[in-house]
C-alpha cells in the first residue's frame, strides 16, 4: 500500500466509532442516481465508504432543520444495504410512499429533543409501524432509523439501538428479550434497549458498544458470552 493510501485508511479510521469493525462499501453513484435528488443528504460520504458516523452527521443535521427526515432515512438506508441492488430499489418505494417527508417527520417529531425518554422512543417505534408505516420498511429498519435519529452518545441510560434477526438471535435466552411470539413488536425492543442499557452500565461502556458486541458474534453480552469468571480463570490459566 503506498504512503497516500495508508494515510487515507488512517483517515478514514478516525471516522469508526469504538468497536465499529469496517465502514460499508457504497457505490455513491448509482445510489445518486437511485434516489430523488431532495433525498440525497449534503456532504454524504462520495468516496465508496459509509461509517456509522457520517449517518450521525446527517441526523445531527435533522434535529438542527439543516437535513430533512427523507435524507436520513436515504442516508440510514444506504448504510444498511451498501452495494446491494435491491437495497436502491426498496429506498426508491420507501421514500415514494411519503413525497414530502410529513409521515416520516411526524413519527420522529418526539426525538429532536436533547433525550428522548423511553416513551417518546416507543412511540416512534409504533407511529413507524403504524400511522406513518411506509413501504418496504420493516421493523429491523425501523430499529436502524430510531437508532441514528435518537441515540445521544455521552449521557448513558436507555437508547435506542438497532434489532434486526441476527442480533435478536444472539441474545441470551436467560434474559427472556426476545421470543417467536414477539419478534418484531415493540414490546421486544424496549425491553432489549433497556437490557442493553444495563449491561453497558455494568461495563461502563456506550451502549451501543451492546449491539456493536452482538452484531459481530456476541462474544461479551451474546448467549455464549465469556462471563467474567471465566475471563478471570483465563487470565490465571495464561500466567
Amino acid at each position: 500500500m503506498s504512503s497516500g493510501r495508508r494515510a487515507r485508511a488512517a483517515a478514514d479510521r478516525l471516522r469508526a466509532l469504538p468497536g465499529e469493525e469496517r465502514p460499508v462499501a457504497l457505490p455513491a453513484a448509482k445510489w445518486r442516481s437511485a434516489l430523488p435528488d431532495d433525498a440525497w443528504p449534503a456532504g454524504f460520504p462520495k468516496n465508496g465508504q459509509v461509517w456509522r458516523q457520517d449517518v450521525f452527521d446527517v441526523a445531527l443535521r435533522w434535529r438542527e432543520d439543516r437535513a430533512s427526515a427523507r435524507q436520513l432515512l436515504a442516508a440510514v438506508l444506504m448504510w444498511t444495504d451498501g452495494e446491494q441492488a435491491s437495497g436502491r430499489r426498496r429506498a426508491g418505494r420507501a421514500l415514494a410512499g411519503d413525497p414530502a417527508g410529513d409521515r416520516l417527520e411526524a413519527a420522529l417529531a418526539g426525538l429532536r429533543v436533547e433525550r428522548p425518554g423511553t416513551a417518546a422512543l416507543r412511540a416512534a417505534y409504533l407511529a413507524l409501524r403504524t400511522t406513518s408505516r411506509l413501504p418496504d420498511l420493516d421493523a429491523d429498519t425501523c430499529t436502524r432509523l430510531l437508532y441514528f435519529a435518537g441515540y445521544r452518545r455521552g449521557v448513558g441510560g436507555v437508547q435506542p439501538l438497532m434489532l434486526d434477526e441476527t442480533i435478536a438471535g444472539r441474545l441470551p435466552k436467560a434474559a427472556e428479550i426476545s421470543s417467536a411470539a414477539s419478534r418484531g413488536s415493540s414490546l421486544e425492543w424496549v425491553r432489549y434497549i433497556a437490557w442493553a442499557a444495563q449491561q453497558a452500565a455494568d461495563d461502563a461502556v456506550e451502549p451501543d458498544r451492546v449491539e456493536l458486541d452482538l452484531t459481530a458474534g456476541g462474544l461479551r453480552y451474546g448467549e455464549g458470552r465469556v462471563t467474567r469468571t471465566d475471563e478471570v480463570r483465563g487470565r490465571h490459566a495464561r500466567r
